[in-house]
């Protein structure tokens, strides 16, 4: 798999978690610790697939995933984040994420939806 997918996150140790669990399926990771962070990679990188924090420094993960559905429909955004309410759910979905996930997370969950909005198969 050489799909590329951007980890953006405030906390090394998420980051690092992502980084292994996914690029031991082969797939290739960018990082970004913040959302303008994020967003120039996205823009320089064009990566498949992020995996977005909603709570960041300097600008929230909702306004990076609005921004980035604005700029580039198509990349599949998946919200990772602390907040486990119904009404931030529906503010991520409304932000335009295509999955909202809480932590802590379940790896398994996270490749699971990865490979689901990839459309890739397991190996």
């Amino acid at each position: 798999m050489s799909k590329t997918i951007l980890l953006v996150d405030d906390e090394p140790h998420v980051l690092e978690v992502l980084r292994v669990t996914l690029e031991d399926l082969g797939f290739r990771t960018l990082e970004a610790a913040d959302g303008p962070g994020a967003l120039n990679v996205a823009r320089q990188e064009k990566p498949d697939l992020v995996v977005l924090d909603v709570m960041l420094p300097s600008m929230s993960g909702l306004e990076v995933c609005r921004t980035l559905k604005e700029s580039d429909s198509d990349t599949p955004v998946i919200l990772l984040t602390a907040r486990s309410g119904e009404d931030d759910e529906k503010a991520g979905m409304d932000a335009g994420a295509d999955r909202y996930l809480t932590k802590p997370f379940s790896p398994l969950t996270l490749l699971t939806e990865v490979v689901k909005l990839l459309q890739l198969e397991l190996p």
